[in-house]
């Protein structure tokens, strides 16, 4: 569809605009879910139609907690995005995870909970199967991406995501790792659980900044440091979003795009009209299974 918009980046810590944007406009979408984090821009890179939205505001004057995950998803999808990677700034559990390095994660644990974690909350029951959170065909593309720019990365991970905004106590820290976790954030729940209920390919790119608590080194790093870390971090990212807007195309899988319409639980029947029309964007209940 010539309306398709290929990926939609959302940035994170650091990340605010794309340089080099071609024919360039920020529109306001509106959602039933109440207001996105920010205008949403849209142009073109590299012959390529993309979005870019920054998920903290363009200002990064919205916590982590305070970010309305589910109207920034929905957003998305009612300008037709078909892919989203999204870029987020973590800390390092693990030595080999090092600042400056990128990680394609590919598991989550969801620690958040205060947030609005489905579109799904009123007279419409939907379980959205969640053992593979992110979209393996665009992982790969990401991954000969940044091979391509020579960038130190790790094709997988587990990210825990925090509620947030306080960073970890030294014995949750600990605690994490013990659990095989591999880095720390809190932005990318329920962001990925939110776009497979869309139906969007999702993959996550995070950005090492420092080492979390546990690290024997950790009282010695500075904000200036992390700051410093972050910025390089950015620069590596918008080569990143410049290399894949690059590939030739990139097609969101039919798997994703079905699951909610695939996975309802309720008699669509029973389903009032009022919820319907505000799930409009998400799924369309009069197309058949």
């Amino acid at each position: 569809m010539s309306n398709e918009i290929e990926i939609a980046f959302i940035g994170g810590s650091g990340l605010y605009k794309i340089p080099n944007f071609k024919n360039s406009k920020w529109l306001d979408v509106s959602s039933n879910f109440g207001k996105p984090s920010s205008k949403i821009c849209i142009g073109s890179l590299n012959g390529k139609k993309i979005a870019f939205l920054p998920r903290h505001g363009l200002n990064h004057n919205l916590s982590p907690s305070k970010i309305n995950y589910r109207a920034n998803i929905e957003a998305l999808k009612k300008i037709n995005v078909q892919n989203i990677i999204s870029i987020s700034a973590v800390g390092s559990l693990r030595e080999d995870f090092k600042p400056s390095d990128f990680v394609l994660v590919d598991q989550f644990i969801d620690r958040t909970f205060i947030r609005n974690k489905s579109f799904f909350d009123d007279d419409c029951v939907v379980h959205i199967p969640m053992a593979s959170p992110i979209c393996n065909n665009l992982k790969k593309i990401s991954s000969k991406a940044l091979k391509k720019l020579k960038l130190n990365f790790h094709s997988g991970g587990t990210y825990i995501c925090i509620e947030g905004p306080q960073f970890s106590t030294l014995a949750e820290s600990n605690l994490y790792r013990s659990w095989g976790c591999d880095v720390i954030g809190m932005t990318n729940m329920p962001e990925s659980k939110l776009a497979m209920e869309a139906g969007i390919c999702y993959v996550s790119l995070s950005m090492v900044t420092d080492y979390d608590c546990w690290h024997k080194d950790h009282d010695s790093v500075t904000v200036d440091q992390i700051v410093k870390v972050m910025k390089k971090n950015s620069e590596n990212a918008l080569k990143f979003i410049n290399e894949i807007c690059k590939e030739k195309t990139i097609k969101c899988n039919e798997f994703t795009k079905n699951l909610a319409k695939n996975s309802i639980i309720t008699e669509k029947s029973k389903i009032k009209k009022i919820t319907r029309d505000k799930l409009s964007n998400i799924v369309r209940f009069n197309e058949s299974k």
